[in-house]
């Protein structure tokens, strides 16, 4: 869960305009938690919420959000201080964000969605469930992980290392104040953003206790070891025998092959193919299975 996206550039030199392909989704903003909350909704159907990347926005998410939009009314947010939302005097946490779409959904009238989040986004909404769990039919989590200690030995390397300066020049950078609130806010953002990574991360003993499904996506090639990954997995009930008689969990595993952390959200295909048959409970026949 590579949460600073340090490539997130290729991103949003790829993937600005695709967000936009077909009908223009509604855009509002909403009093959240002392923030102006941006949102946009597209689609008919079950409501499911959107969460994106660290130093992302709705339109750096890509294709992915249309095409859930053909099934489902997506509301698509844009945390504390990222795209069109305000920064507030608080760090950013993953229990903040948690709380931050909690609220979102009471200011608009949701009492329960599945959820899609991507990198910090799928940390907040697995916050979302441990914290919220009477909010969350199903979660769909892409490159998460449950403790620091997943993460691939080069990026814990990193982290005591992280300054602003590093990030004052890349390109997700120079694109911030096209739609920032606050045009000049980016320094302050990466500090935040710097400051989530050194932030402890223990959550087994919570994600154990979880009743919510969870898909669980990953690159095979992510910044969360794949050990981590299938270790949470069987923290979720997964990683037994089928065809044995009983059924299989609630929860899912999905690995994308030749894929790195920044390249998971632009599978758009791959990513649709795993998700919309977990949010509609369709499982794959075996040759064992009751016809």
């Amino acid at each position: 869960m590579f949460r600073t996206i340090l490539a997130v550039a290729v991103l949003l030199a790829a993937v600005p305009n695709l967000a936009h392909a077909q009908s223009k989704p509604k855009g509002a903003r909403v009093a959240v938690n002392g923030m102006q909350m941006y949102y946009e909704v597209s689609g008919k159907g079950a409501p499911l919420i959107v969460l994106h990347g660290a130093y992302m926005n709705i339109p750096s998410m890509g294709a992915i959000i249309p095409k859930l939009a053909k099934t489902h009314q997506v509301y698509a947010l844009e945390f504390q201080g990222h795209g069109r939302t305000t920064d507030i005097d608080r760090p950013i946490t993953y229990p903040n964000l948690a709380d931050d779409v909690a609220a979102f959904m009471d200011a608009v009238g949701l009492k329960k969605a599945d959820v899609f989040g991507y990198s910090l986004g799928a940390a907040a909404a697995l916050q979302l469930a441990i914290r919220h769990p009477e909010k969350v039919n199903k979660l769909a989590a892409a490159s998460v992980s449950y403790d620091a200690e997943g993460m691939q030995p080069e990026f814990k390397e990193f982290i005591p290392h992280m300054k602003v300066e590093m990030f004052l020049e890349m390109p997700f950078a120079k694109e911030y104040p096209k739609l920032a609130a606050n045009p000049k806010g980016f320094p302050e953002l990466a500090r935040k953003l710097i400051a989530i990574e050194k932030e402890p991360m223990a959550w087994g003993e919570q994600v154990k206790a979880l009743k919510t499904p969870v898909l669980i996506i990953s690159g095979d090639a992510d910044v969360t070891t794949l050990e981590h990954t299938v270790s949470m997995f069987r923290l979720l009930g997964g990683g037994g025998a089928g065809d044995m008689g009983k059924p299989l969990p609630a929860s899912r595993l999905a690995i994308l092959p030749a894929t790195s952390h920044t390249a998971v959200i632009t599978q758009v295909d791959a990513l649709h193919a795993v998700i919309e048959p977990f949010l509609k409970g369709v499982t794959p026949k075996g040759m064992f299975a009751a016809e």
